[in-house]
């Protein structure tokens, strides 16, 4: 080992000999391996599922699950037959229409069968009291045959059941066929297909909409089915910002070799995953479908690092293999490290505690320290094998004979009187930030599916259900456990408690209306009394309750035999984040007002609470979230630079850039949720590389006797330039996005381009004004770095 060498740098040296040594018979493994992962690549598969979705640790789930045992519907999917014609839904074409939706949706695989509802299915009853006493049958009776007087029948008999504004629209101009989905396929034993659903919801729209009927059709499957079909768009957005990449790539370098070799090694980290995906049994998510641009764009600005490295020696007199072990050797610790600060980011969003972020995490961290062969060990073996093109060779600032003008006016931040005037501007930007960002709500804003554009084919539908029914997709259950043993629905005090929650529900801001087996009970009471709405109350005696007695049928899904166990649903306007936080609030609100001992309320299921318990998994895990990122990455730094100088140079941007992109988020209208987590981890991550990068070369600058200012500006001309381009060809790429039909796509490209400027601006303004005041009489590295060889470190000559 070398005098003054560290025993980080000997180790580094060895490597990048053994590297060198065995490059021929290591690019064959690298290409075999490649080989076979591309192969497996081609078997990787969409794999959405619905309970991926679900905090399942969260109190509210381990509920949900417990009781979706009895009762279903988180999982529902809603399908409106529309009447567009004459009249109302009443006439014989609507109604034969109804019926063939009805048996279309029956025999969709991964329907539950008993669960589908419509005025056709058997489940749709109605009930009334005559002099002779209860009369009943079902809505549709098996002698309908389209006449005048059995539409009426049908009719009169809809309006006895109480389905108008929930199986029936409230202006009768359309009805439901209402249907929940299961997990798996119970003649497969496989998880049902979202896609294949979607694609039979579609086939039933085109079989049946004409000028007179109109299907609208939401539910999770829908959507999964929507994103899916836009998938194809967005892989055209990605060829987009891939080409745009290559052409500012090709312009950047001058060298058809390094942008082609930069291209396929940062492609290559998104092959070695999808390969190794399946060989894992894991799929990818529709949701996560962005995941493998982020490691591209990871890659891409690692691999220009490289590359810039390698043509700078190269320039400075080096043959390929010299120049490309000097590469190694500076790249490979700042870069490892960089990589190692991307896997820790998306490595803490797995403490959110919902399966598709622990595969979403996996699957990232996967891809970036897979990086860490493909861009700092395999790109150094390819690159010595390159010889520079002539065009390459042109132009340029050599830091030997003048100075590159920008970087040198640049360099003046590295001085306290300038330093002082970023400082102002960034206190500025951080003071707005915060204002800001404290208005970011945690889970969706807007109504209907925020991952589409608002004028969706899903979107639209969902607008007119919410418009023509009392009922839409957002349901709230809330759960009852009775301790009153058999026949609890023939207990007063247990009546009357969810008549309590049920009425006061129903108050509350964003609720539109709520189903409980009391609210049913009190009308059956009501119908015993000659329709008297005074009866239409919870008697004080299980005599008295037993008038309600239909009311108590399992059928009705609301309860199971003897009453033990209830749900109430709570149908919701929408499901925004701050509509969801107020309706829970006010449930837990009234639960602790209520207190009756015989009946215990427990929230929360449907949709709506599965929302809820995972905008709290993201609220409660963002703070830990981002004590943990930076805790880390304020470790990493410390163990390799030695210096807490360097730790704050490098985590103050960060911080400030975090701040400025919730403020971002809620200046656009995009709540904090598990969609949003990538980007926030790629944020910090990417300001690290770029941090990283830098402070290590002025540390390593100054060891060798420069003064801060020249350091900076030598790392700006060996780093810095390498960093902006990058910043700059991803920001536009993904710009590009901003006009793709899938709106979390286009949030993403918007989020991603600031992240992407404001990043590298941080670095580069406010890394060296702190470095300068930080340094003031004092040396800013804690040992020092090897130098580089002298005929290497000679003169750069760089663009």
């Amino acid at each position: 080992m070398k005098a003054n060498q560290s025993k980080v740098d000997h180790w580094v040296e060895v490597c990048a000999d053994l590297l060198m040594a065995k490059r021929k018979a290591l690019l064959v493994l690298f290409m075999l391996i490649t080989l076979g992962l591309g192969y497996s690549a081609t078997q990787v598969r969409l794999d959405p599922g619905f309970n991926k979705q679900i905090p399942v640790r969260h109190e509210y789930m381990l509920n949900f699950l417990d009781f979706s045992r009895v009762f279903t519907g988180a999982n529902r999917l809603l399908v409106s037959v529309k009447w567009k014609g004459e009249g109302d839904i009443y006439n014989p074409e609507y109604l034969a229409t109804l019926q063939k939706v009805t048996d279309d949706v029956f025999f969709i695989s991964g329907v539950s069968r008993p669960s589908v509802t419509s005025l056709f299915t058997p489940n749709s009853r109605y009930i009334e009291i005559t002099e002779e006493g209860y009369v009943g049958d079902l809505v549709v009776p098996p002698h309908y045959n389209g006449a005048p007087e059995d539409l009426e029948l049908v009719r009169g008999n809809a309006m006895r059941a109480g389905m108008v504004g929930s199986l029936v629209a409230n202006d009768l101009k359309a009805s439901m066929v209402r249907a929940d989905l299961q997990d798996t396929d119970p003649k497969t034993g496989k998880a049902v297909s979202y896609t294949d659903i979607a694609e039979s919801l579609e086939a039933i729209r085109a079989k049946y909409n004409s000028d007179n009927i109109e299907i609208n059709v939401v539910g999770f499957a829908k959507l999964v089915g929507d994103v899916v079909e836009g998938l194809a768009t967005v892989i055209s957005f990605f060829v987009v910002a891939f080409v745009i990449t290559a052409v500012l790539l090709w312009l950047y370098a001058r060298s058809l070799k390094l942008t082609v070799v930069s291209l396929l090694v940062a492609l290559l980290p998104v092959v070695w995953l999808l390969g190794l995906l399946p060989l894992m049994g894991l799929g990818i998510d529709p949701m996560s479908i962005l995941v493998p641009f982020l490691i591209f764009s990871i890659g891409v600005s690692h691999a220009v690092q490289m590359t810039n490295a390698w043509k700078q020696d190269v320039l400075a007199g080096a043959d390929s293999v010299t120049a490309a072990r000097g590469a190694f050797c500076k790249i490979f610790i700042p870069g490892a490290l960089a990589l190692l600060m991307n896997a820790l980011g998306f490595a803490v969003i797995m403490l959110i505690d919902i399966p598709i972020v622990h595969e979403l995490g996996v699957t990232a961290c996967i891809g970036v320290m897979l990086m860490i062969i493909t861009n700092k060990l395999m790109l150094p073996i390819i690159i010595s094998h390159l010889s520079l093109e002539a065009n390459a060779r042109k132009g340029g600032y050599s830091t030997a004979h003048a100075k590159h003008p920008l970087w040198w006016r640049l360099s003046a931040l590295a001085l306290p009187g300038p330093a002082l005037v970023v400082f102002a501007l960034s206190l500025v930007l951080l003071g707005l930030g915060v204002v800001k960002a404290r208005q970011l709500e945690v889970g969706d804003i807007g109504s209907g599916a925020p991952e589409l554009r608002a004028d969706s084919r899903y979107n639209l539908d969902n607008a007119s259900i919410i418009s023509s029914y009392s009922i839409g997709l957002d349901v709230l259950a809330v759960f009852a456990d009775t301790k009153a043993g058999e026949e609890a629905c023939l207990n007063p005090a247990v009546m009357r408690a969810v008549e309590n929650f049920d009425f006061q529900m129903r108050n509350v801001d964003g609720v539109q209306s709520v189903q409980s087996v009391a609210g049913m009970g009190k009308e059956v009471i009501a119908g015993n009394n000659e329709g008297n709405p005074r009866w239409a109350a919870i008697p004080g005696s299980s005599r008295g309750l037993q008038q309600g007695s239909f009311a108590y049928a399992p059928d009705h899904g609301l309860v199971v035999d003897g009453c033990s166990r209830m749900q109430i649903l709570v149908f919701l306007r929408d499901h925004e984040g701050a509509t969801v936080f107020h309706v829970v609030n006010e449930a837990k609100r009234i639960i602790e007002a209520i207190n009756v001992p015989e009946v215990e309320f427990k929230l929360a299921g449907g949709n709506v609470g599965v929302m809820a318990a995972a905008n709290e998994a993201v609220k409660h895990a963002e703070v830990v979230m981002l004590a943990a990122l930076f805790a880390s990455v304020a470790l990493f730094c410390l163990l390799t630079f030695r210096s807490l100088r360097a730790v704050l140079c490098i985590l103050i941007p960060l911080g400030i850039v975090a701040t400025l992109c919730n403020a971002l988020m809620a200046s656009l209208g995009i709540g904090l949720k598990v969609a949003t987590l990538p980007v926030m981890a790629l944020g910090v991550g990417v300001g690290v590389d770029y941090g990283i990068y830098l402070y290590e070369r002025i540390q390593h600058e100054m060891a060798d006797g420069k003064d801060l200012r020249n350091a900076f500006y030598e790392a700006m001309c060996q780093r810095g330039t390498a960093a902006v381009f990058t910043a700059i060809t991803m920001s536009i790429g993904v710009c590009t996005w901003a006009f793709a039909p899938l709106k979390f796509q286009a949030d993403m490209g918007v989020l991603l381009a600031f992240m992407f400027l404001v990043n590298v601006f941080g670095a580069i303004f406010l890394l060296p004004a702190l470095a300068a005041w930080f340094n003031q009489g004092r040396a800013l590295v804690a040992f020092k770095p090897k130098s580089d060889s002298p005929e290497i470190a000679a003169s750069y000559n760089v663009r």
